[in-house]
């Protein structure tokens, strides 16, 4: 698909204060989380073979291919062509994985990789390369979403467009989500998508 190739990125890409905010918050949440994490970590281990931490390759600033991390909430993933969402009632979702999924903990570990530079606290969320490869041909706006790193969570998020993407029309607005983020970011926005982002967790509508 074709990527983001604008030579002049925007603000919210390049904002030394935005990428301080991240390291200095992705610290401290990590070091507040830290026995969340050990504790999922080792109930994720007994009840299902394989590791606890999951990697997959997704699309990050300018579209430059990243490793993310996540605690592994279903028995079998994909990382391939063909990656399936997982749906309402998939049965490759482990109990403790239900659980984290709908409190979004098993985003937790991708605190690392805005500590790395891979992500932001606040952004559009990144997709698997194969849904990024599909939707690319299918909207045209697509890959400006790479102008800026991908994030925990972002203004698309707290709209409630949340979860697995069921067509092309959900996904386009969640692109329209982004490129506003984008086109109008402040430093202020970026806490407020943080704040109104803790109820839309708790009410976990569309997490499964």
């Amino acid at each position: 698909m074709q990527r983001a190739t604008t030579e002049f990125l925007p603000r919210v890409a390049v904002d030394p204060l935005k990428r301080l905010c991240d390291i200095f918050a992705a610290f401290l949440l990590l070091v507040f989380f830290a026995p969340v994490l050990l504790l999922t970590a080792l109930l994720i281990k007994l009840e299902s073979p394989g590791p606890a931490l999951f990697r997959q390759t997704r699309g990050g600033l300018n579209g430059r291919p990243f490793t993310i991390y996540k605690l592994r909430s279903m028995r079998c993933e994909e990382n391939g062509p063909n990656v399936v969402q997982a749906q309402r009632g998939d049965d490759r979702i482990t109990r403790i994985g239900k659980l984290i999924r709908m409190a979004s903990v098993d985003e937790l570990p991708q605190l690392l990789n805005v500590l790395k530079g891979d992500m932001s606290l606040v952004g559009p969320r990144p997709h698997a390369q194969a849904h990024d490869d599909y939707y690319g041909a299918l909207i045209p706006s697509y890959s400006q979403r790479f102008q800026a790193r991908p994030g925990l969570t972002g203004l698309a998020q707290i709209r409630g467009l949340r979860g697995a993407t069921g067509d092309v029309d959900e996904m386009s607005q969640r692109v329209r989500a982004d490129l506003d983020y984008i086109d109008n970011w402040t430093l202020l926005s970026d806490i407020r998508i943080m704040l109104l982002t803790v109820p839309h967790l708790l009410l976990a509508e569309n997490a499964y």
